[in-house]
């Protein structure tokens, strides 16, 4: 069983450690200001500089809050005028003098957080401020202050605290992650269960890596201790800047087993700067829907090799739509940035301000398109608009192609299939179990809408396009298929 993805969170305040484990000790020596230097197969000599110079800017945040009570043991169930009734009242029930009521328990909670700006601001992970009622930060020299929470965003765990210092406070400034390599010596300081500023060492074990939190995972994988109560807390590079936020771990027991993930500078700096801007995040949308290009949906569309983004669904009306995009494209650059994969697009788009006129660049039909698109604000539920009703097909018998039954779309095999009225194509009524189809997952019930990026509205129609293509000398169709709620995909089909 895999190991589980464990947010870095704070422990409780009442919580101790049930004992202390000595690990191998390191020996570390002298350092500069200037980038460290280290002979071949060694670490750096030390940290100890840049490490004084930043130690003071990163804080440990508490947070508290009322959680409603709760009874662990439930009280029995007696019959009424049962002898031992008054005996368990005295034990399941508040006593007069209390107001017969339960009270509502105070939770704290410890996590880490690093100052960017003098005036007060401060990074830390939304989780770790997350349903608090009053949020703290603690210094270095032992002061604390009341922090609040100017705002934060779920979809890549961060948040901006605000505190009001007597005086200016030390602060810390980001880095570029975009520069990081593998290999790269880094440094995070936090408050791991609860001990108070602790610094450990490492490398970037790897870089862009998707844990599945979020729809913009891209986190900085590194091998630096990181335990529960380091989350919020900073990953510098060893010039003593931020370059990540430390955010989630591998860990099958809760601790540190040398798998640690950051959120990338790069990522943070946009979101940050909008909250302390507006309160929130106001992410850039085209309205598509994307998938990634495999190796055979580039064989199909004359790619050469897998690049770019595959656009499934434009909604209608969308800044997309607008601008010329169709299904089928596949984006290879936006607003001027390669896109390599799917997630490129997709953080590109959101880091991108609403109302600017971008140039797409797409590939269509083989052959390269340059189209501009007005990027609009994300709405708040993404979903695509429904198209106009295809008016009713006539009724002919079920053809078979590539193992697959085609039949006309019809009110019968809408009702059959529960197929929305906006759907059209052609439905899949059967398809043959040993058939190359079979293996890519399709089956009966779904709607072929394109074959070859051409619309299909019979079988004869996907018939005609499957000649085309073997003519051309394709070695696979590209099928656009959609399920009866309206999700589209591409997924291609062997001719052979």
């Amino acid at each position: 069983m895999p190991a589980p993805f464990v947010p870095s969170r704070r422990l409780p305040r009442r919580s101790r450690l049930p004992a202390l484990l000595l690990a191998g000790a390191v020996a570390l020596a002298g350092i500069g200001s200037a980038p460290l230097h280290a002979a071949p197969g060694k670490g750096p000599d030390t940290v100890a500089d840049v490490a004084e110079k930043v130690m003071d800017a990163v804080v440990n945040i508490s947070t508290s809050q009322n959680v409603a009570p709760s009874r662990s043991v439930p009280a029995p169930q007696l019959p009424p005028g049962s002898p031992y009734e008054d005996f368990f009242d005295e034990f399941f029930k508040r006593r007069p003098d209390d107001g017969g009521e339960q009270r509502s328990r105070r939770v704290s909670s410890l996590g880490s957080g690093f100052v960017i700006d003098p005036s007060g601001f401060i990074v830390t992970n939304n989780h770790v401020i997350s349903d608090a009622d009053e949020v703290f930060a603690n210094f270095n020299d032992g002061s604390k202050l009341k922090a609040e929470v100017v705002g934060r965003d779920a979809k890549t765990d961060l948040a901006l605290l605000k505190v009001n210092p007597p005086r200016p406070l030390v602060a810390v400034k980001f880095g570029d992650s975009e520069k990081l390599r593998v290999g790269d010596w880094v440094m995070a300081i936090g408050n791991p269960f609860g001990l108070g500023g602790t610094l450990t060492v490492g490398v970037v074990s790897a870089r862009n890596r998707d844990i599945n939190s979020g729809p913009y995972d891209n986190f900085i994988q590194t091998d630096a201790a990181i335990n529960r109560g380091n989350s919020g807390g900073p990953l510098f590079n060893m010039e003593g800047e931020v370059i990540g936020i430390n955010t989630a771990i591998i860990s099958p027991s809760g601790g540190s087993i040398g798998i640690g993930f950051a959120v990338p500078s790069a990522t943070a700096q946009p979101v940050l700067a909008q909250i302390e801007q507006f309160k929130e995040v106001r992410r850039g949308w085209i309205g598509v829907r994307i998938q990634p290009v495999t190796e055979d949906i580039a064989e199909s569309l004359g790619l050469g090799k897998p690049r770019g983004a595959l656009i499934g669904v434009v909604t209608e009306n969308s800044p997309a739509a607008q601008g010329g995009v169709k299904a089928g494209d596949v984006i290879v650059k936006f607003n001027g940035r390669d896109i390599k994969e799917v997630r490129d697009l997709t953080r590109t788009v959101a880091d991108t301000m609403a109302d600017t006129e971008v140039e797409v660049v797409v590939i269509r039909k083989g052959k390269e398109e340059t189209l501009r698109v007005k990027v609009a604000r994300m709405p708040e539920d993404d979903k695509p608009d429904a198209s106009k009703p295809a008016p009713e097909a006539q009724k002919v018998p079920p053809k078979k192609a590539l193992g697959i039954e085609l039949s006309a779309m019809s009110e019968d095999l809408r009702k059959r299939y529960r197929i929305k009225s906006e759907i059209s194509g052609v439905v899949i009524t059967d398809v043959d179990r040993s058939s190359p189809a079979a293996d890519k997952g399709l089956k009966a019930g779904q709607v072929i809408v394109q074959v070859g990026q051409e619309a299909v509205a019979s079988p004869a129609d996907v018939e005609k396009q499957i000649d085309a293509l073997r003519k051309a000398g394709k070695r696979s169709a590209l099928f656009l298929v959609s399920d009866g709620e309206g999700k589209q995909e591409f997924v291609t089909v062997p001719l052979n």
